[in-house]
């Protein structure tokens, strides 16, 4: 059974992510520096940030969740690390929407970039969460 739930995604998992990313996004959401730095950032720094992001959680959860062993899950690997980023893409969303600080239909540009800015820490707490149970 406890193989069945490295090998499945359930709803516990992404109720998982969703606390994890929430608890991390909330205090660096609510500071005024995070939303300046998403508007003078250059992109290519947003980009880095986002590769970073998916990187940490490659990187845990090759080792924390699937202890290194995806040869043969590699697509589901792949699907979690989807999974877990866009969930949490989702949840900054609604947090920064929230707060009035989500311009996603006159500035989509600064949307975006605050939202993989404040992706990085959220993920890393989103996967971390997710981790805890199948350590």
């Amino acid at each position: 059974m406890e193989n069945m739930s490295k090998d499945s995604i359930n709803l516990e998992d992404i109720v998982q992510v969703i606390v994890g990313s929430s608890a991390l996004t909330i205090p660096v959401a609510f500071s005024e520096e995070s939303w300046q730095l998403s508007e003078t950032l250059p992109t290519l720094n947003i980009i880095i940030i986002l590769i970073l992001s998916l990187l940490f959680i490659n990187i845990y959860s090759f080792e924390g969740i699937f202890q290194g062993q995806i040869k043969h899950r590699l697509s589901h690997f792949a699907l979690r690390t989807i999974i877990d980023y866009g969930v949490t893409f989702v949840v900054v969303f609604i947090i920064l929407f929230a707060l009035n600080r989500m311009p996603i239909l006159e500035e989509p540009l600064i949307a975006f970039k605050r939202i993989i800015l404040l992706s990085f820490p959220a993920s890393m707490g989103g996967v971390i969460v997710d981790g805890f149970d199948k350590e």
